[in-house]
């Protein structure tokens, strides 16, 4: 047991140390290139078009720096037929240029746009692995930002990153090489500022980072906030609280500018040091430049080039620069989804897990200890419950007391801690997730309709069910009239939640799915607490029928619909403390007699 707690522990220490964790530049760049492989040949095309318009762009110093100098050794060896050919070359050049950057333009951001698109499909099919501790832990507005807002960048991150680099890499070896074909000494004096800029960049570059880490993760809390407010806002305005709530907002979002305004400052900071060392470059061309020239160690030509190559490069560093804000928060984004991606899937098939297929609905649970792995709150130790098939089981006792906890361990929402569940004699670790829960149904306590209508509420019980099988369904849940009464009856739009229907209707709704899905295994919690007398007394029916033959848990604080079960539990925090049917249970004269007194004087 202390094993098993000393677990819990570090599962929820690795899962807090995933959520903050921190990635240096190489450990990102290794977990995204990977993403390249499927489009490595755009990829390939797409630097090849770089190279391309790079070389396009480095002629021009060259034909420059021939007439220039041709024509300052002897003009009447320059003919109008050298201009026009050298002109036409440049011209053929462009055009390859411009069909070049066309494809870039457009192919290459595709590849980006499908890159992000493989990395959401990817963080959502993790994110529907995770238990449901991570969701107890983790704010869905931050859920949301990570997988739409962190990749949005990722698009130009992709294509611009090894584009950008390519050919900052290109004309900096090219631009090196031909000025030290001219003059080694200047190229040298030249390029000393690359480096120093390189390391005064780097490190403002690091403080952007860690600015754009902090502004994403107050975009996520103010998605959060935004979200939590308009979900509840009957609450807000059944209690007047409007004022608070925009006051909390006014509190996150004037947090998030404060983030911007720091953000900016070092943005500022390093662009001004861009354009300290572009002017920097500029002045040791003009000055370092003039005096070679004058000395006679290269030519007026050389000077030209030399201006045009740094000019060229300083351009290059600006595109860098300005890529650097992308840059950041294309790896700020990249981090942010592996932080999605590193969170550990604590409920997994086994190695050797088998699908289930027929079952007979046995369940027993052997010294089953349970607490909850974040925070250790223990619910249940060393429980020992038999159910047998086709046995109509009811769980009551206090709030608190473990009952839908109890029920969540059937299908492995939640790990026991210690001790095991068996299923037909197997332990339900060794039938794979999918055939475990395809056995049972599960009608909540709380009840959730996505947002769509009504038929498509019900047909998520088993998709690909007909119309007749849904209505049904719904008929035998007794939610058949009541839908068609509505004015597009199955088609009606339920909204967000099922915010247009009744606690009632919507319980039916969900009721109905488990009908249509039919399993062997039903488990109601608090299934009728939502009904009035003569819909529970409908749907009790309906549940009577669904219930002969299969093995049915029923949770419910109501003790009038559980009256006619097989056998009724009473759980506490000190385990099940009762047993028997609903007459013996009243005879003992416990804790079950004194909730059924309570709730008859409260009738």
């Amino acid at each position: 047991m202390a094993e098993t707690g000393a677990q819990n522990q570090t599962q929820k220490q690795s899962q807090i140390q995933t959520e903050t964790k921190q990635y240096s530049t190489k450990e990102l760049l290794g977990r995204f290139v990977p993403y390249f492989k499927k489009y490595r040949g755009t990829l390939v095309l797409d630097l090849f078009c770089a190279a391309m318009t790079t070389v396009c762009e480095l002629v021009l110093p060259l034909i420059m720096r021939y007439i220039t100098n041709e024509g300052i050794r002897d003009l009447a060896s320059l003919s109008v037929k050298t201009v026009g050919g050298l002109g036409l070359l440049y011209f053929g050049l462009r055009i390859v240029d411009c069909l070049a950057s066309y494809y870039m333009a457009d192919m290459g951001h595709v590849m980006g746009a499908r890159i992000e698109t493989d990395m959401r499909r990817d963080a959502y099919g993790h994110l529907q692995r995770l238990s449901n501790t991570y969701y107890n832990n983790t704010k869905v507005g931050q859920i949301m930002g990570r997988i739409t807002n962190d990749l949005f960048d990722v698009t130009e991150f992709a294509h611009h990153c090894p584009e950008e680099f390519f050919i900052a890499g290109i004309k900096a070896v090219i631009a090196f090489a031909v000025l030290a074909g001219i003059s080694l000494s200047l190229t040298l004096i030249i390029f000393l500022c690359v480096p120093l800029m390189l390391v005064v960049c780097m490190l403002l570059n690091f403080r952007m980072r860690a600015a754009f880490r902090k502004q994403r993760n107050q975009i996520g809390e103010l998605n959060a906030r935004i979200e939590d407010s308009l979900l509840g806002h009957k609450v807000v305005k059944a209690f007047t609280n409007e004022d608070i709530e925009t006051r909390k907002f006014e509190k996150d979002n004037g947090t998030f500018l404060d983030i911007k305004k720091l953000t900016y400052r070092y943005m500022a900071a390093f662009n001004t040091t861009v354009k300290l060392f572009d002017g920097l470059m500029y002045l040791l061309v003009l000055v370092a430049g003039g005096i070679f020239m004058i000395k006679g160690l290269v030519e007026p030509g050389d000077l030209v080039a030399y201006m045009l190559y740094v000019t060229t490069l300083i351009a290059t560093i600006r595109r860098i620069i300005e890529f650097a804000e992308q840059f950041q928060r294309g790896l700020t984004g990249i981090e942010r989804f592996l932080q999605i991606m590193d969170a550990d899937i604590e409920i997994f098939d086994e190695p050797d897990a088998v699908e289930l297929g027929h079952t007979e609905g046995n369940i027993v649970f052997e010294n089953v200890s349970f607490e909850y792995p974040d925070d250790h709150n223990k619910v249940f130790a060393n429980l020992n419950l038999s159910i047998h098939s086709g046995e109509k089981v009811a769980i009551v006792g206090p709030s608190g007391g473990g009952k839908t906890t109890l029920c969540n361990l059937i299908p492995r929402f939640y790990d026991v801690s210690a001790g095991r569940i068996t299923l037909d004699g197997e332990d339900i670790k060794h039938f794979t997730l999918k055939s475990l829960r395809g056995s049972i149904g599960i009608v909540q306590q709380d009840v959730y309709l996505f947002s769509g209508t009504i038929y498509e509420n019900i047909v998520y019980g088993r998709p690909g069910a007909s119309r007749e099988e849904v209505q049904e369904a719904a008929r035998r849940a007794g939610a058949h009239d009541f839908i068609m009464g509505l004015k597009d009856g199955y088609d009606t739009y339920v909204g967000e939640r099922g915010v247009k229907l009744s606690g009632g209707q919507k319980q039916r709704i969900s009721i109905s799915r488990v009908f249509l899905k039919n399993p062997p295994i039903i488990v109601l919690d608090e299934a009728t607490s939502a009904l009035d007398n003569e819909s529970e007394f409908a749907v009790a029916q309906s549940l009577g029928e669904l219930s002969k033959g299969r093995t049915t848990l029923t949770i419910a604080h109501r003790l009038s619909s559980i009256r006619n079960s097989d056998r009724i539990l009473v759980l506490t925090e000190e385990g099940i403390v009762e047993e028997g049917n609903h007459e013996q249970l009243i005879e003992r004269r416990g804790m079950y007699y004194h909730f059924y007194e309570t709730a008859n004087a409260l009738k």
